[in-house]
């Protein structure tokens, strides 16, 4: 235990100045949407700018192209939220069989990807790399579509990137997914006491 937190505080304090702006806009970003906030977006944008080099650096493939990939849909994200009328977009949610249905579907993709890959590039985190980036994509829809679900979706992909990034030197971007999680916890329980609220009788 002791030599984690030695590495831990070893890899923090050779952190370049790039991940540090990175992981404050990233906390932005989550707070920010955790609070319905459209400002999230802006704040997605840069974080993810500054990720795309940062994972190039470290020779995570799938997270460049997940990077690139939310650099997008902050804009469609931000364009979603204020909706056409600038009616600000109501959360909803999914049923059950609605999420076995998709999760069945990306966890078929994520293993076919994984797997052709894994015959290409270093297999050592392939598949983990692979997963998370594709339920990643998968989530960061329901973010845009404010589905509630999402962030239980988001509970389980960061705490298995955290484990990721730390094992490929980013300990900073690992306690910012440790993070996460808990500001996924929140965001579940803020959405859904937005949703409950929205569909009492008065409000409908």
């Amino acid at each position: 235990m002791n030599d984690f937190f030695t590495l831990l505080i070893e890899q923090i304090t050779s952190q370049s100045g790039l991940e540090v702006v990175a992981v404050i806009t990233a906390i932005g970003y989550v707070w920010l949407a955790a609070r319905q906030s459209i400002w999230c977006w802006p704040c997605a944008l840069v974080s993810t700018g500054i990720y795309v080099w940062l994972f190039w650096e470290v020779s995570l493939p799938f997270h460049i192209f997940l990077n690139a990939y939310y650099l997008v849909m902050a804009v469609y994200g931000w364009v979603k939220w204020k909706g056409a009328s600038n009616e600000p977009l109501q959360v909803v949610s999914w049923s059950l069989l609605t999420h076995a249905k998709w999760t069945g579907l990306v966890f078929i993709l994520a293993l076919g990807i994984s797997m052709l890959a894994a015959t290409q590039l270093d297999p050592e985190y392939v598949y983990l790399d692979a997963f998370v980036t594709v339920f990643s994509l998968f989530a960061t829809v329901l973010v845009a579509h404010k589905v509630l679900e999402n962030w239980l979706y988001w509970i389980v992909i960061n705490l298995f990137a955290s484990y990721l990034y730390f094992e490929k030197g980013l300990a900073l971007t690992s306690c910012l997914f440790v993070l996460y999680t808990v500001f996924a916890i929140y965001g579940y329980f803020s959405w859904r006491k937005h949703h409950v609220q929205s569909m009492s009788p008065q409000n409908t």
